[in-house]
């Protein structure tokens, strides 16, 4: 499974930006598609989750309410929408996903969860 992740770019804090990551290659049995993010200095941290069957979606506390992850219709693919945007949001971006269900023994938001990433992209918030 390959995945390709864009959209990144240097927006000021209260703004937005769209990021957007489409999987190939083998992914008849991939689970879903999901966002982490690494901050400078600091552990890669899940911000959400969209499972392909149930249609669920999954987001970390500090983002719910400000991003949305949805599915592009018909693509093995989804856009992660980030509005109010906050100078602790400036990471890079990566996607990730993974063969099957998540294991029961890790979170959904485990990166132990997912073998296969994307390449990531830079999301810079200015105060």
């Amino acid at each position: 499974v390959q995945l390709q992740a864009s959209g990144g770019g240097l927006v000021q804090a209260g703004g937005s930006l769209r990021l957007y990551c489409a999987a190939s290659g083998r992914t008849r049995n991939t689970y879903g598609l999901a966002w982490f993010r690494q901050a400078p200095g600091k552990e890669r941290e899940f911000v959400a989750l969209f499972a392909w069957s149930s249609r669920s979606t999954y987001y970390s506390d500090s983002v719910k309410g400000r991003f949305t992850i949805s599915r592009d219709n018909g693509k093995i693919a989804v856009s992660l929408q980030m509005n109010s945007l906050k100078p602790e949001d400036t990471a890079v971006y990566f996607c990730a996903t993974r063969e099957g269900r998540p294991l029961d023994a890790l979170g959904r938001d485990s990166v132990h969860q997912y073998p296969y990433w994307g390449q990531g992209t830079q999301v810079t918030v200015s105060s």
